[in-house]
């Protein structure tokens, strides 16, 4: 089987160089520069001290069929990116944040059986192309219940911890309902995970934050306890940030408004009121708005 990865980066050069590692034919989808480096140079995964290297290969755009397509692009490029995919792919799962993409590349790759996929809490940047820094110590991925055995059996050989649970919308928002929160917090702020769970200040605010987007998804069919959202939320490393905080951070386009702009939008549709989320989004996106200046 041949898995391709459309944005080789943070998230998708992880699964990228594990799936390599394993024996698995991998094929990159990059934009030209990067696709070069990979060529000439391999894809770098940095993970501690450890500094592992593969050679998958490395195209700027898939013109040949593939029986998998992982999607792990952030939200801001995934238009252009699906410009890339000139081929079809039989099963698309996207590791993206949010709610809104699974229309969008359904709507993109309608030939294609796109099954719903989520990448648990992990932290990973991209330290230049073709070079990827992983801190946090495993990969857990969930996918729906549509996932077919072959799939995931093909990821588990990887070493992610494969768990398939639940309808499609389950899988999205499980994590959309801490994820919302935590990402507007941490890009308003620029603090970590531990510092804003021991503010008592921000301690009750994301607490409210999480109870009202567990009651959006309650509306959406999802029932979710607001108190176990937040006990994964106490289990995070006390120095896990989001990477919708360092793009923001760094000027950069961010998930912001695929995350907890995606979550307001639906509780706006199901008629939930979700007072602390809007205050979070407003205040997170004034920031953007000055750092982009």
């Amino acid at each position: 089987m041949t898995v391709a990865v459309l944005g080789p980066g943070a998230v998708g050069g992880v699964l990228a160089v594990r799936l390599a590692r394993a024996g698995v034919r991998v094929v990159c989808i990059a934009r030209p520069d990067t696709a070069r480096v990979i060529r000439s140079e391999g894809l770098s995964l940095r993970h501690g001290h450890d500094v592992e290297v593969v050679r998958p290969e490395a195209v700027s755009e898939l013109r040949d069929p593939v029986e998998l397509l992982l999607v792990t692009v952030k939200a801001p490029a995934l238009d252009d990116a699906l410009e890339r995919v000139q081929a079809r792919a039989a099963t698309v799962i996207p590791q993206l944040n949010g709610i809104e993409h699974m229309e969008t590349l359904r709507r993109r790759l309608a030939d294609s059986r796109v099954v719903a996929g989520s990448i648990g809490w992990i932290e990973a940047w991209l330290e230049r192309p073709g070079t990827v820094v992983q801190n946090t110590p495993r990969v857990v991925m969930t996918l729906s219940s549509d996932a077919d055995a072959a799939t995931t059996e093909l990821l588990r050989r990887s070493g992610v911890d494969v768990r398939v649970n639940g309808s499609e919308a389950a899988v999205l928002w499980e994590k959309l309902a801490r994820q919302a929160p935590v990402a507007a917090a941490t890009a308003l702020t620029q603090r970590p995970i531990g510092e804003l769970r021991s503010d008592p200040t921000w301690r009750p605010r994301l607490q409210e934050a999480i109870g009202e987007t567990c009651s959006v998804a309650a509306a959406d069919g999802v029932p979710l306890a607001a108190d176990a959202e937040w006990e994964i939320i106490e289990s995070m490393p006390p120095l896990l940030t989001s990477s919708t905080a360092r793009d923001i951070a760094a000027a950069r386009p961010s998930e912001l408004d695929a995350i907890t702009g995606a979550a307001v939008r639906a509780a706006h549709r199901l008629g939930v009121p979700v007072p602390v989320l809007e205050s979070l989004l407003a205040e997170a996106e004034e920031t953007c708005r000055v750092r982009s200046r």
